[in-house]
């Protein structure tokens, strides 16, 4: 099992030798630093927890802190659990870059997407809107709320405007097409979920 976190750059495209174009999102893979692992005879399971992105002392709590200092490890400001199944391979402070990929590898991405804040069920949940003549006062309403007096209640899940976006998504068997070790870099074929910035898992695809 092979995992790490990362920072999403942005998009780009890149050409194969046969002139093909290929769409990139651009990842910044680590380095990252493993602060604990975990193991069957220990804890119950296999698993090894890492740090992403240095951050100054003062921006963490203490049990986070005292964490750190237990393992000896830089602070860092995302921490994160993956199950692995050689945990006892890994050793505390050793650093994973963006070569624990390489090219041809099939990856299940996680981010948060774009928050797009209150909406209407048209733009939500891709409803239709209603005439936008002849007298009609319906144009982009949430439509029946149901039946009368049985059941006398809205279903729970009924799509109606609300909070959209800014949720967990997983986007699975993306294609890494190129691994730049010098400068830690992934570049994955097609799109992945959130803003430039985002922080996002990578982990080794277990649908291909």
């Amino acid at each position: 099992m092979k995992a790490i976190l990362g920072k999403k750059m942005g998009m780009t495209q890149i050409f194969t030798e046969d002139g093909t174009v290929i769409p990139v999102t651009v990842v910044e893979a680590g380095p990252v630093s493993v602060l604990q692992t975990k193991t069957e005879e220990h804890d119950g399971y296999d698993a090894i927890q890492i740090g992403f992105q240095d951050i100054k002392e003062n921006r963490i709590n203490k049990p986070k802190k005292g964490h750190f200092d237990k393992v000896g490890a830089s602070y860092k400001k995302y921490l994160k659990e993956f199950r692995v199944e050689n945990a006892g391979e890994y050793e505390v402070g050793q650093e994973l870059k963006s070569d624990v990929f390489e090219a041809g590898d099939k990856v299940d991405v996680t981010g948060t997407s774009k928050g797009k804040g209150f909406q209407g069920a048209i733009k939500r949940h891709n409803q239709s809107r209603g005439p936008m003549a002849h007298g009609s006062h319906y144009h982009r309403s949430p439509g029946s709320m149901g039946a009368a007096s049985d059941p006398s209640k809205v279903f729970k899940g009924k799509k109606l405007p609300g909070h959209m976006g800014h949720e967990k998504v997983t986007v699975a068997n993306l294609e890494v097409v190129k691994v730049d070790v010098e400068k830690n870099l992934l570049l994955i074929k097609g799109a992945v979920p959130g803003p430039k910035g985002g922080i996002l898992t990578i982990k080794q695809s277990t649908r291909s």
